[in-house]
This record gives C-alpha cells, sequence and structure tokens, in this order.
C-alpha cells in the first residue's frame, strides 16, 4: 500500500515538474508547475468520480480500475464487503435458528417495541393469548389483551412477579411475565398453569370441605368433655388430667380448623370486595385490649402510637391480621416485657408495626415465617398454642390490601412485624391532609 502511495506522488511530482520545466522555455516555471498540479487535481477527481459511481451502485462489478493507490482502496472494501456479507448471513442463520427454536417452544414469547407495539410472536401466543399474529403484528399489545389486570400490570412498570390471567377459552390458566431489553423493547413471556390452576383449586376446595366437616364432631367432643369435666370433679386427678388434656387438644384442633377456613376464604374470595373506611383508632385501642387481656397473667407493658389517619380495606380481613401479629407478640414476649403497637405515615405510606421485647428470631427463619405450618420452634409453638399459620394469614390478607410485610429481629432483644400500605390505602382526615396549591 504503502509503495502505491509513494508511486503515486512521485507522479504528481513528475507531472509537476515537466509542466514547469516545458513553461520554463516561454519563462513561466510557476505557471507550468501549478498547470502540471492541476492536471492531477483533475485525474484525482475524475478517478474519484468513478469511485463514487461504483458505490453509490451497491459496490457491484465490475470494479473499476483506477491503478496506484486506488486500486488498493476499492480491494480494501471489496474484502470489507464480502467479510460483512459473510458476517450478515451467519447472524442471519442464527436469527433463523433462535426464530425456530422460539417457535417450538410450549411457552409464548411476544417481543414489543415503542409503544407496546406487536414486533414478533410466536405460534403459541396464539393459543395461551388469542393474539392472530399476521394480523396484530403493529398493534399495541393492550387494544388486545383487554383484561384490566394486565394494563395495570404493563404500565405498573414492576416486573419482578408474574401476573396470573384467565386464558383466551375457559377453563385456561396462563402465568404471564415482562422482560424488558433493549432501549424501549419488552419481551413478554406467557405459560399455561391450567393443571396447576386445577390442582390449586382441589386443594383449597379440599381444606375448606374438610374443614367444615371437621367443625361439627369438635364440637360435639368438645360439649362431652366439658360435660365429663363437671361429672368428674373432685375425682380421681389423673381422670381430671387427661380430660384437661383432651379438652386442650380438642381446642387446638377448632383453632386449626378455624385458621384453615381464613385461608380458605381468603383464596377463595375476590379482594376488594368488601372495601370500606376502617377507624384505626378503634383498631388500635381493640387490638390493646386483646393484648391485655392475652397477658394479664404476665405483666405486659402496652404501648400505643397513632397517627390519626385511617386506612381503606376489609375491617374483619385486617382485624384478623393485626391480631394474629398481637398474640403472637405476647405468646413470646416473657413476663414484664413491652409490646407497642403504631401506625403512623412514613413518606406517603402507612406503617402498622407490632414490636415486642420476646426472644427474637434467628435471620436464617425470617425468610419462612410466612410460609404455612412453618415453625421457627415446634416445641415452643405447640406449647404456646399457635397453630402454625397465622403469619400466612397476615401475608395472604396484606397480599389482597396491596400492602408488604417487613420482619426485623434480634435474638435476645425482640421483633418487629410492620405492614406496609400504599397511599391509596390511606384515608387522611382533614387535619392531616396536605395543603392545596
Amino acid at each position: 500500500m504503502y509503495r502505491e502511495l509513494y508511486r503515486d506522488l512521485w507522479m504528481a511530482l513528475v507531472i509537476a515538474a515537466v509542466g514547469g520545466l516545458s513553461a520554463a522555455i516561454v519563462g513561466l516555471p510557476l505557471v507550468g508547475v501549478a498547470a502540471g498540479l492541476g492536471l492531477v487535481a483533475v485525474l484525482l477527481f475524475i478517478k474519484l468520480a468513478r469511485l463514487h459511481r461504483w458505490l453509490a451502485c451497491g459496490r457491484r462489478p465490475p470494479i473499476p480500475e483506477l491503478g496506484g493507490l486506488w486500486d488498493e482502496v476499492i480491494r480494501e472494501i471489496h474484502k470489507q464487503d464480502r467479510d460483512s456479507a459473510r458476517h450478515k448471513e451467519h447472524l442471519t442463520g442464527l436469527f433463523d435458528r433462535l426464530q425456530a427454536a422460539a417457535s417450538v417452544m410450549p411457552d409464548a414469547m411476544v417481543v414489543l417495541a415503542r409503544h407496546d407495539a406487536i414486533e414478533w410472536a410466536n405460534p403459541p401466543a396464539e393459543r395461551l393469548l388469542g393474539l392472530r399474529i399476521e394480523r396484530d403484528t403493529g398493534a399495541r399489545i393492550v387494544h388486545l389483551i383487554r383484561d384490566p389486570a394486565f394494563g395495570a400490570y404493563l404500565a405498573a412498570g414492576d416486573y419482578h412477579e408474574p401476573l396470573i390471567l384467565k386464558g383466551p377459552v375457559e377453563p385456561m390458566a396462563v402465568t404471564l411475565q415482562i422482560i424488558p431489553f433493549g432501549a424501549n423493547e419488552k419481551l413478554v413471556m406467557a405459560r399455561d398453569i391450567t393443571h396447576v390452576k386445577r390442582l390449586e383449586d382441589m386443594r383449597q376446595h379440599f381444606v375448606a370441605d374438610v374443614s367444615h366437616e371437621l367443625r361439627t364432631p369438635l364440637t360435639v367432643l368438645h360439649g362431652f368433655l366439658e360435660t365429663f369435666a363437671d361429672l368428674f370433679e373432685g375425682q380421681d386427678s389423673e381422670v381430671r388430667s387427661s380430660i384437661a388434656l383432651m379438652r386442650e387438644q380438642v381446642e387446638r384442633m377448632r383453632r386449626l380448623v378455624d385458621d384453615l377456613l381464613a385461608l380458605s376464604r381468603l383464596e377463595t374470595t375476590p379482594a376488594r370486595a368488601h372495601d370500606e373506611i376502617v377507624d384505626m383508632s378503634a383498631l388500635l385501642k381493640g387490638l390493646a385490649d386483646i393484648a391485655t387481656v392475652l397477658g394479664a397473667d404476665r405483666g405486659h407493658r402496652i404501648e400505643i402510637e397513632n397517627c390519626g389517619a385511617d386506612l381503606v380495606g376489609n375491617v374483619e380481613e385486617l382485624r384478623s391480621a393485626f391480631t394474629n401479629l398481637v398474640q403472637n407478640a405476647v405468646r413470646h414476649t416473657p413476663p414484664g416485657g413491652s409490646i407497642r403497637l403504631t401506625w403512623r405515615m412514613d413518606s406517603g405510606e402507612g406503617r402498622f408495626a407490632v414490636a415486642d421485647s420476646g426472644e427474637g428470631i434467628a435471620e436464617r427463619h425470617i425468610p419462612f415465617l410466612t410460609q404455612r405450618f412453618y415453625r421457627v420452634d415446634s416445641d415452643r409453638s405447640r406449647a404456646s398454642g399457635g397453630t402454625g399459620l397465622g403469619l400466612a394469614i397476615v401475608a395472604k390478607v396484606l397480599l389482597r390490601h396491596d400492602a408488604r410485610l417487613f420482619v426485623e429481629s434480634t435474638l435476645g432483644r425482640g421483633s418487629t412485624f410492620t405492614c406496609v400500605f400504599p397511599s391509596s390505602r390511606l384515608k387522611l382526615h382533614p387535619a392531616l391532609s396536605p395543603p392545596a396549591v
């Protein structure tokens, strides 16, 4: 390449020198040099025009022969074209294979471009989401999937948790998740979970049916045991202790059945069906009274802090959840300890907290506390009368109220359970409302 460059430079110098010598005969050597350099410039512009014409034609043959350095430039461009074509062919083949693999997947995949318009979809998207690929490509997906829950999920921008929707035909159920990528693109993935939903429905109905069926015999047993306790009062202490143990176990079974029925109702009834304004002052006072009664023999100090705002929700569900937290605090706080009930606003959110000075919970247990029947210490839980379902009920109630549960605990120093409610669930009193702008 450098050899061609030097040759072109020498050629330009020779032309300029010849022009100068020729014009020196008439006494105008500089004019001759200028004429020679002008000739060189004209030749360069001619070659540049031919190169431009070749590039404008899509770099197709025939390849112009311009000589010197120009041929080197054209050969390099032609080589890069061939490399680019091979690379493009490789990428096209890779894309075709990926597209073919996505087409045979059982899960639906939809690529959304700007403004959530459908750019591409695989065949399962027609079955799981009710789309028509040829017809709907380019349309906005919210105009095709008209479930309000999907529209809210797409607009919220928080895609960490999947969304469960009804399929285009009954009784199909679909779990859907959105994965953002690129600048303004999204990947929508959907999976058929009809069989999982069917099994979950069967489990829920089984638990509800069995719990209902157990209530009657347990009530009968409890009644007979009370009669036996009266009959054998003042008799053999061993008989009385056996009856007392049976009554205790029947009562424990009744609490377990009640908790199972409560969970079943939370899972099968629609959320927001009975939302109302909840008087938090009255609710806090009732919770403090429950804590006082339950811990009467332990001398607990009960404290209340109330910001004065109210909640929007189902008062019975919220009372059940908060009562479970209070009962747990009473069970696991030693005599003379303290329990603090707090309802306050923080950064536009409502926070209900139950803090105790009990034995605390090891950090490794905290992520699993809301699982059904999970016990930090089985012997301690049974001795305190717990069923292992209280925090599962709390988690289910908070989910139905768009809220979250946070647990902070240190062994030997107590625990704090905090329920965080969004601003949409708060009802501010006129004195607490922000001034109008």
